[in-house]
């Protein structure tokens, strides 16, 4: 039987590459860091604060997101977009993860019982 943390490890592996793609995707529509974090995770994708933040500042860095402050509020709030670059970049990675889940399906179709 494998542990946990075995298990546990490998599936954060997993969900790392995706957690950009779905930010990628989640921020086509203008949001907020806390937002976003809510949204990923009632989608599936749970995401640690320490985790999130760092990589929304990468991708903007990058030139993957675009941001602004809302400062109309009580408490000024940045919001992220995906930029154009990112829209591109995302597109390569949606078609990249359609090739990967195609080559899995076939791998696993064609795999011996």
């Amino acid at each position: 039987m494998v542990s946990d943390d075995v298990l546990r490890t490998h599936l954060q592996e997993l969900r790392r590459g995706t957690v950009v793609v779905a930010s990628l995707v989640a921020l086509r529509r203008p949001d907020y860091g806390y937002a976003l974090l809510q949204r990923l995770a009632g989608h599936g994708f749970p995401v640690d604060a320490n985790t999130l933040y760092p990589l929304l500042r990468r991708l903007e860095e990058q030139g993957l997101l675009t941001s602004e402050w809302n400062t109309e509020e009580s408490r000024p709030r940045k919001f992220y977009r995906t930029s154009d670059s990112g829209e591109q970049v995302l597109q390569r990675l949606l078609d990249d993860l359609t090739a990967v889940q195609t080559s899995l399906r076939t791998l696993i179709e064609g795999a011996p019982e």
